[in-house]
């Protein structure tokens, strides 16, 4: 069993680069779940519409993650309530739409898959406590009890609190990975308890940019000068992610691999 995620889809270089690519990369490494973290993946960068949400489900994704960015598109606080496996961070806000995690079931219809999403609290939007709804969806998301596997998508700004949120898994999800900040971690690994892990999963974007964003507008903005809203660059995008090898019997993780494909970054 192997699970795919892939950090945050940075606009048209990022819907093209998946467009072109996923279904065969699904292929290649016999995925049989796959999660996309969604929320930058509209023309601007901001926010995800449903036109993009159905185009993901009809590549091959199975549940879209997202973050901060989630309400950007106003039309998200509709079709959310409405599609399942579109989540929002889990600690939004209580009444926030949508739902912050949920039990799905893999390609082969084989197994139950628990995602579940998570936002940090630190330097980034006010939301409820991270830690105190870790508690309460661990209580809702059981290794072998009412999911065969699971994955935490933590959305979130500093390394600190990624790494905390890891621990804190640690032997009750199969993955932990961590989304926003657009850079892939080279720490992925297996925890003390059988939970794998990465920081961050990076970007599907170009990286010859500013985080996905074109570069020299970004260099304007930093540096004073003539600048307009950030906007996503669009060269070649690279596809950047964890592939994570399950153990079918603890659903735990039995091996963890950084995924880059294509654009500026190389697998070597």
């Amino acid at each position: 069993m192997k699970i795919l995620i892939l950090g945050d889809v940075v606009g048209q270089s990022g819907r093209k680069a998946l467009k072109e690519n996923l279904k065969k990369i699904i292929e290649k490494n016999n995925i049989n779940f796959s999660i996309i973290n969604g929320e930058n993946a509209a023309d601007d960068g901001k926010g995800i519409t449903k036109e993009i949400t159905d185009e993901f489900f009809s590549l091959g994704i199975d549940v879209i993650t997202s973050g901060n960015h989630i309400w950007d598109k106003e039309e998200t606080t509709k079709y959310i309530e409405e599609e399942n496996r579109l989540l929002r961070p889990a600690n939004l806000a209580e009444g926030s739409p949508g739902k912050g995690f949920g039990i799905f079931y893999s390609k082969d219809k084989k197994y139950k898959v628990g995602v579940i999403n998570l936002m940090g609290n630190i330097f980034m939007r006010k939301t409820e406590d991270v830690f105190i709804a870790a508690k309460d969806i661990i209580k809702k998301i059981i290794l072998k009890k009412n999911v065969d596997f699971s994955v935490v998508d933590f959305h979130g700004e500093i390394t600190s609190e990624k790494n905390a949120i890891g621990h804190f898994f640690d032997g009750k999800a199969t993955l932990v990975v961590g989304t926003h900040t657009h850079i892939p971690t080279n720490d992925a690994r297996i925890l003390k308890n059988g939970t794998a892990y990465q920081t961050d999963a990076g970007m599907c974007g170009d990286y010859d940019s500013v985080i996905g964003m074109d570069k020299e507008n970004s260099l304007n903005r930093f540096k004073k000068e003539d600048s307009v809203k950030h906007f996503p660059a669009k060269g070649d995008a690279t596809l950047s992610g964890v592939i994570v090898d399950c153990n079918i019997e603890t659903g735990l993780a039995k091996k963890i691999r950084s995924y880059i494909f294509g654009g500026q970054l190389k697998d070597y």
